[in-house]
């Protein structure tokens, strides 16, 4: 009897109709996550906990996973190095982001965190890649002038009003979390692209869940462990590492079905449907100009991301 080859054990993949509401359902449950970890903030809960709990429960489910699967944790020689570095990369993403939420808006955070692609092009070209082309460089453009809209510099420069320091720094710290992960990206797509994308999962999930509980135990982040006061702070925590697994586990297990070079951009729905949940469970509701700099946003990124690489979905779910 002939041996199966490679493409007759590669899955079908789903009929899109069905891939696009998958991915939106992720897209979604990844918006919770951030809205239950802002409710968790605002009940006392450290970024620190709410991390653990999140990166600890999907580990859990992950390693059985790839345990079941038998799957080798084995990395291929002078990797090993490239994925600590993504780990730490993505738990200085991860504490950026949360520590953004928990500072300003958790819609206007994200929007400022998904300028990832700008950055990623660019940092790529800095590193002896291809030059942007003409119609990146306009999307940039077209980026960028949604982002002025989104955090309302016009309106800002209009009124005599100092911008509060709590402002500045959490749209600083989601800057630097789409920094972050313009790296890790980077670092996915040029230094560990031969490593499976389970066992990359399992790995910087691993790292991070290591470097959180270490950060906590000596103190480097003050406040980071404090238990949320009330049980609506717990439910949020809960509600957080339940939306973020099953996002997580979800994209890991369906990632080879859902035709994800052309579906992927779907998942850009998360800033959008992050500033709906905002304004429902937070009362947190963003201007006018700002909600159309949202769309000029997620629009230019949906264009300029329409056609990448998997590995940027999967990286992104880790995050």
């Amino acid at each position: 009897m002939p041996r199966p080859t490679a493409a007759q054990t590669v899955p079908p993949p789903f009929p899109r109709s069905l891939a696009v509401i998958i991915l939106l359902c992720m897209g979604c449950a990844f918006a919770g996550n951030h809205v239950a970890a802002r409710v968790a903030f605002d009940d006392g809960a450290g970024v620190l906990l709410a991390i653990l709990m999140r990166s600890g429960g999907t580990l859990l489910v992950l390693a059985i996973l790839v345990l079941w699967q038998r799957q080798s944790l084995r990395l291929p020689a002078g990797a090993w190095r490239w994925q600590l570095l993504l780990g730490l990369l993505i738990t200085a993403q991860s504490l950026c982001l949360y520590s953004a939420v928990a500072r300003v808006p958790v819609a206007l955070a994200l929007l400022v965190a998904n300028v990832f692609p700008i950055l990623l092009a660019l940092l790529t070209w800095a590193l002896g890649g291809p030059r942007p082309s003409a119609r990146t460089a306009i999307l940039m453009g077209l980026i960028l002038l949604g982002l002025v809209f989104v955090l309302d510099v016009p309106g800002r420069l209009s009124t005599t009003t100092d911008v509060s320091a709590q402002w500045l720094t959490g749209v600083a710290l989601a800057f630097c979390a789409a920094s972050v992960f313009a790296c890790a990206l980077w670092i996915t797509d040029h230094k560990l692209s031969q490593v499976r994308g389970s066992v990359r999962s399992l790995l910087t999930i691993f790292i991070v869940f290591s470097s959180v509980n270490l950060a906590g135990l000596t103190g480097a982040l003050p406040g980071g462990l404090n238990l949320p006061a009330t049980s609506t702070g717990w439910l949020a925590l809960a509600t957080l590492v339940v939306l973020y697994g099953t996002g997580f586990i979800v994209l890991f297990i369906s990632v080879p079905r859902l035709d994800m070079p052309r579906n992927a951009p779907v998942m850009n729905i998360e800033p959008l449907a992050t500033l709906l949940m905002g304004w429902i469970v937070l009362d947190q509701m963003l201007s006018k100009g700002q909600i159309l700099g949202g769309v000029i946003v997620v629009t230019g990124i949906v264009l300029l991301t329409y056609r990448k690489s998997v590995v940027k979905a999967e990286v992104k779910a880790s995050a």
